[in-house]
């Protein structure tokens, strides 16, 4: 199969296309230019991933744009966006630069996945995204459509069209009879993406990397501040790396992540305000809220504390930057993070236990953890009589072997170093 690239395609060139569709202003203004600019069948992708709004409307907008009932799609994958993506990459322990979580980053390869799935159920020829071309998203979104249909044909709005600020979207869409919310008319004071791993905030007001973010921004929490004096206790289940049970209750994937989701909203937990690099090139300024992300996050780094092997867990630390660049970056579907991924897998076996966590006031902190798989031995650590478990003289020929070489260095080279 050959693949070659043509460029912005001409009237007549484009068939059917599968929309990534929110029913906003921006999708709704991008489907119907699809349709005068190419003057294709356009059909609607809307995945639900917990983003927390009704999906109603995009169904009736959609039909009043034109597209045929049998062309619109509205899809729960809540389950299968936490089972399938959020859960194998919280395995890793992944944070791009180090704080973030990739709530966005790590819904877009099933969007795309899902699109792909329905061109070629409908024969459609091509898809497009409503992604800007300054962002990550039209990265992450067109190296799954490739990964996984190497011809098909992308169309991107925001890098061919002449729509180019506010003002013109909103012209187009009155000359076309497209509803516009009356929040829509003028500046929106950010922009706001969201799904049932995070919520995450930019743009506009958030712009100057100096100026804090006013309380308005956020979407999943309350402040610190205003969370309660007394702390909450929670435990999580484990079994193999995945999250089962909230305090003994066993729970799917999603209604897992929604539970930690409320518990994270009502402490204050997991607001992130991030100057991050951003694949294209340049530096963006985020804010960031995963609230049950970060309870999930730091309740399995503290599973792996007593089942992960040293030399393993040490290794994950290493690769873990990789992995999330991947994420980060679009690569889900490629070689080298399935590779990862099955490393990492792999070192969950024995990741299995129940974490006791103190939720309080924005804080996540690890209280407990017990273990049928656990490798901490209380005969080994003990300060008290260990009954000859470990034999201390043996760490003197320990010390001296790993000392060798710096003994070496210092004989052969000059003496002892100041």
């Amino acid at each position: 199969m050959s693949i070659t690239y043509t460029g912005p395609y001409k009237k007549g060139d484009i068939k059917k296309v599968v929309l990534a569709y929110s029913g906003g202003l921006d999708t709704s203004v991008i489907l119907k230019w699809l349709q005068t600019t190419y003057g294709c069948e356009v059909v609607t992708f809307t995945a639900d991933l917990g983003q927390g709004e009704e999906l109603g409307p995009a169904r009736q907008k959609a039909l009043m744009l034109g597209i045929k009932p049998e062309n619109i799609f509205i899809d729960d994958v809540r389950e299968e966006f936490v089972r399938d993506f959020v859960f194998p990459m919280f395995r890793a322990n992944a944070l791009y630069e180090g704080q973030y979580l990739l709530g966005t980053s790590i819904a877009r390869p099933l969007i795309a996945k899902r699109q792909i799935e329905i061109a070629r159920k409908l024969g459609a020829d091509a898809v497009a995204h409503g992604s800007t071309g300054k962002g990550n998203d039209q990265v992450r979104f067109e190296l799954s459509y490739y990964a996984l249909k190497p011809d098909i044909k992308i169309i991107a709005p925001w890098r061919e069209w002449e729509l180019t600020s506010r003002t013109k979207l909103l012209e187009f869409a009155e000359q076309h009879q497209i509803p516009i919310a009356r929040d829509k008319r003028g500046e929106a004071p950010f922009s706001v993406d969201a799904n049932l791993l995070h919520s995450s905030s930019e743009g506009k007001i958030l712009e100057d990397p100096w100026v804090e973010a006013d309380e308005m921004v956020y979407q999943r929490t309350i402040s610190p501040e205003q969370a309660p004096d007394k702390a909450t206790y929670v435990t999580v289940d484990f079994e193999k790396g995945d999250a089962v049970a909230i305090d003994g209750q066993a729970m799917s994937p999603a209604t897992l992540l929604t539970r930690l989701n409320e518990l994270g909203k009502a402490n204050g937990i997991g607001r992130l305000d991030l100057v991050e690099n951003r694949f294209v090139g340049m530096k963006s300024r985020g804010i960031y809220e995963t609230p049950g992300g970060t309870i999930l996050h730091i309740a399995h780094r503290g599973i792996e504390q007593i089942t992960l092997d040293r030399g393993a867990g040490h290794l994950k630390d290493e690769l873990m930057p990789k992995y999330a660049e991947l994420v980060y970056y679009g690569f889900w579907f490629s070689p080298e993070r399935e590779m990862l991924q099955a490393l990492i897998d792999k070192s969950q076996d024995n990741v299995s236990g129940t974490v006791r966590l103190k939720l309080y006031k924005g804080n996540t902190t690890v209280v407990g953890r017990k273990s049928p798989k656990s490798l901490y031995s209380m005969q080994h650590v003990t300060f008290e009589e260990d009954q000859g478990t470990y034999d201390q003289r043996d760490a003197e020929g320990f010390i001296k072997l790993n000392a060798l070489r710096l003994r070496l260095r210092a004989l052969g080279q000059g003496g002892v170093k100041s």
